[in-house]
């Protein structure tokens, strides 16, 4: 724990001219009497590590010099490539080997180029959570992400339903959705989606797993998550729309299927609306939906959904008519 402490003390000092006993305690997360024991033991060692006293004094390292300790260790390198998501990072636990990567790509470079990182954050972040919803971290992530990065195999019991069912799985890959985190795992012949929060135990065995190399991640996770939104889109509503319904239309349902719809539509009638049929989830979640464009949409089938907009119209005609007090 100290060997590694001390390496990142000499990366930290030799990416930056100079550092303050407090500034290097921040970085280190200690003490600033354990940067002083530190900064004694590295100048025993041999590394020139030089300490300005007085009131703008801090710790440098002086002569010009370089440690050869920027060699990126393996979880270092696979780490780098995920420094785009913090948060996902230190929910997976790989919080500490992206800061050691960082370090030492930030000492391996030109000092006119050492501020690129800060550069780079001051100007660019991903927020990959969604709106109105405070993101939870499972419990198991760690466990499961350290399964995923040394394809181990794992026996889990996940929760479906009321029950719990025990399942072997080969973890290929995780996916950080709208703040929800899903495992892409073999079981059997095929690779199916779980939820990790769904996960009640796993227990991560030493025996490793033949990856499929040819398995494309993203591809995969593309293509189950369009079967699953069409999935769920299990009955049909037929809506005359206004052009500004028209348009809005993606925005209050499903993207693709309103697309599809849009398209598939023929032209529009002599006050310029066009009627299509629209895939929804259910009648609620399509009176849900279309309500937000108002006016600009008209249902036409169901029946008995066009009769409860019928009556919301009523509703909302007496909340705001003219004889409203």
């Amino acid at each position: 724990m100290r060997a590694a402490r001390l390496i990142k003390m000499v990366l930290l000092l030799q990416s930056r001219p100079s550092m303050t006993a407090a500034e290097l305690a921040r970085e280190l997360e200690v003490s600033e009497r354990t940067v002083t024991r530190d900064a004694l033991a590295l100048s025993e060692a041999g590394v020139p590590v030089y300490a300005d006293r007085g009131r703008g004094g801090g710790y440098r390292l002086v002569g010009g010099y370089r440690t050869r300790l920027t060699g990126l260790a393996r979880s270092e390198a696979e780490a780098l490539f995920l420094s785009g998501v913090p948060g996902a990072l230190r929910e997976m636990g790989l919080d500490d080997a992206a800061s050691a990567a960082r370090l030492k790509v930030s000492a391996a470079l030109l000092p006119s180029l050492r501020d690129a990182s800060d550069s780079a954050a001051q100007r660019f972040h991903l927020d990959a959570p969604g709106w109105y919803q405070e993101p939870q971290t499972p419990e198991l992530l760690p466990v499961i992400a350290e399964a995923v990065w040394g394809d181990r195999l794992v026996d889990a019991v996940y929760r479906r339903g009321e029950g719990e069912v025990e399942r072997e799985l080969a973890p290929y890959g995780l996916v950080l959705k709208a703040g929800v985190w899903y495992l892409c795992a073999r079981a059997g012949d095929a690779v199916r989606v779980y939820r990790v929060d769904r996960f009640a135990r796993v227990a991560v065995r030493e025996e490793r797993f033949e990856r499929d190399e040819v398995f494309d991640l993203p591809g995969f996770w593309e293509e189950r998550a369009a079967q699953f939104a069409r999935s769920l889109l299990r009955t049909a509503v037929v809506v005359r729309l206004t052009e500004a319904g028209a348009r809005g239309l993606p925005y209050v349902t499903d993207r693709a299927a309103a697309r599809e719809a849009l398209d598939a539509a023929g032209p529009p009638d002599p006050a310029g609306r066009v009627t299509v049929t629209l895939p929804v989830e259910s009648e609620d979640v399509a009176f849900g939906q279309l309500l937000g464009l108002g006016p600009e949409a008209e249902v036409l089938e169901p029946a008995a959904l066009r009769e409860r907009f019928a009556r919301a119209a009523e509703r909302m005609a007496r909340l705001y008519g003219p004889d409203r007090p």
